[in-house]
């Protein structure tokens, strides 16, 4: 049974139409790379597999529930994650916070108080977290504007992380990173492969793409015109079908 099913998904922005019955389907596990140009509809129809944006026209599918109307929370609470370009981190604030940024474990004070933010236990966790996926940065307690692009991302994807999602949409994870960076974020896509967890990387990077990704999906003018096994295409097929050459 595939993880994540979308059947005739349809989006328009007043009289603009961007997804155009979109169908798609991801199996758990997978490592899929959807790839096209600007304005082929990749982030509009991620936003609708989190509840940003509602569907005009059918029906999504998550883990064997329908979660068409459901709002962001419900989908993020059933395993939906998704990491934005601007990684929407607080950069004054130090690496184990930004990892639990909004979700903040609390304790009560005497027992009986509520709302006391678990510093201790975020340090703890967080620190576990960063040790587990061998992010490399120079402590917890830096605070995260003080880190390079690369160490930013890995930050982002130990946030998504830490709360056990069964599907994590990256959004250009690569795009601002230098060669050894990019390393490293790939390595980390290939350890969330091997702990189950379903990825999409949204990239306009198609060397990443086929490094790390075994499907690429070719969204054009919010339809998905290819859906490829890596082993069974390569680059110069993928950019034809990006660019409207193929067919």
């Amino acid at each position: 049974m595939s993880l994540l099913e979308l059947s005739g998904v349809e989006k328009s922005f007043g009289a603009v139409q961007v997804l155009h019955g979109v169908d798609l389907s991801v199996d758990a596990g997978e490592v899929i790379g959807l790839v096209g140009d600007n304005g082929a509809g990749k982030s509009t129809l991620m936003k609708t597999i989190t509840g940003v944006y509602t569907t005009d026209k059918g029906r999504i599918t998550f883990n064997g529930e329908d979660v068409t109307s459901r709002t962001p929370g419900e989908r993020r609470s059933s395993g939906i994650e998704m990491i934005y370009q601007d990684l929407a981190l607080a950069p004054q604030q130090d690496v184990a916070n930004n990892i639990f940024l909004g979700r903040e474990p609390t304790k009560r004070f005497l027992g009986v108080l509520p709302g006391f933010v678990d510093k201790s236990r975020i340090d703890l966790e967080a620190q576990e977290m960063v040790d587990r996926l061998g992010v490399h940065v120079p402590s917890i307690d830096i605070a995260v504007g003080m880190l390079s692009g690369g160490q930013q991302q890995t930050i982002a994807i130990a946030r998504a992380l830490t709360f056990k999602p069964k599907l994590v949409i990256m959004d250009e994870p690569t795009a601002a990173l230098a060669v050894r960076e990019v390393e490293s974020v790939l390595n980390l896509i290939r350890q969330m492969r091997d702990e189950g967890i379903t990825t999409i990387l949204i990239s306009h990077r198609l060397n990443d793409v086929f490094e790390a990704c075994g499907r690429i999906v070719v969204l054009r003018r919010g339809n998905v015109i290819a859906d490829l096994k890596r082993d069974e295409t390569d680059m110069a097929e993928v950019v034809s079908y990006i660019v409207g050459a193929h067919g």
